[in-house]
């Protein structure tokens, strides 16, 4: 993995507990929705909502990212109240069985986000929105004290069309103000999302994946969080379906681990976790080899 000039990791605070990304970590994708775009992530239940927990903290994730408002090209979101139904189900459920999990819920809905963090005890906001669909969500997220995932959605923000280097500082800029937003509102800890298959054209989010080792390095004291699981991007570049996209998945997973990329949330977290831990081999290959030739120079 490719390290950023600061000597201390990136990390975040989870009600007391740091968490720091010396390593990178996986976030596993859990679905309580009924059309999401990969079939197989949906479960329904609260048997099932807690087995694929357990499938996800089993195969070596060390986050359960719950959604249950689709957001894939296309859909029509579920109103406010059927999408707290199916959170409220799912997280009663997680807390019961698995009460020490560290749980993230995927909501753009400020007081959605407000009620999963003050009944449930919610330890993280991933708002795909980058806080546009509800203008409340920063100032929610600042009085709940808890980090907040902070992405790009190029559909809901005016940028350049092309694949270029205006469109890639229009990405820096968009996640620059807002994140000076959420500091100036009080929000120490927030993840950054370059925002894959967001409102992106399919050559934009592969120059985006090209050159994402410079934005890590342009918000070091941010952890970096790479969502390209079974998207769009894998699989119209291969003429293939999501159901068929977990290689091309694992090599873009590659990519980014490579670039710096501190968190993975994807649907197979055991292929994710593996890939991790084969470029940790190759990274440790390489930190021998630069301490033996510092000896041999002293």
């Amino acid at each position: 993995m490719q390290q950023t000039d600061t000597f201390f990791p990136p990390s975040i605070n989870l009600a007391g507990r740091l968490v720091t990304f010396g390593e990178p970590q996986v976030m596993g994708i859990l679905n309580v929705t009924s059309d999401s775009f990969f079939a197989a992530s949906r479960v329904s239940g609260a048997e099932a909502v807690v087995a694929r927990a357990r499938q996800i903290l089993d195969e070596g994730g060390t986050m359960v990212d719950v959604g249950a408002c689709s957001t894939r090209p296309g859909s029509t979101p579920v109103d406010e109240d059927e999408e707290w139904r199916r959170l409220d189900g799912a997280l009663a459920a997680l807390r019961r069985e698995l009460p020490e999990a560290i749980v993230s819920v995927d909501t753009f809905r400020a007081d959605v986000a407000r009620r999963c963090v003050q009944e449930y005890g919610v330890q993280i906001i991933n708002d795909i929105s980058g806080g546009e669909r509800d203008p409340q969500m920063f100032e929610t997220v600042a009085e709940l004290g808890v980090p907040y995932v902070l992405t790009h959605d190029g559909s809901l923000s005016p940028t350049p069309s092309a694949a270029d280097e205006a469109w890639l500082a229009s990405v820096a800029r968009y996640l620059a103000e807002r994140l000076q937003r959420l500091y100036d509102l009080g929000v120490a800890d927030v993840i950054l999302d370059p925002g894959f298959g967001f409102g992106k054209t399919l050559e934009q989010n592969y120059l985006l994946l090209r050159r994402l080792g410079d934005f890590i390095r342009l918000f070091p004291s941010c952890p970096f969080l790479v969502g390209v699981s079974r998207k769009r991007m894998v699989w119209q570049l291969l003429g293939i379906t999501p159901d068929e996209a977990l290689n091309g998945t694992t090599v873009l997973h590659t990519v980014a681990l490579q670039a710096g990329a501190h968190l993975l949330r994807v649907h197979d977290v055991r292929a994710a976790v593996e890939a991790i831990k084969t470029i940790e081999a190759i990274d440790a290959i390489d930190a021998i080899d630069a301490i033996e030739a510092i000896n041999r120079k002293s």
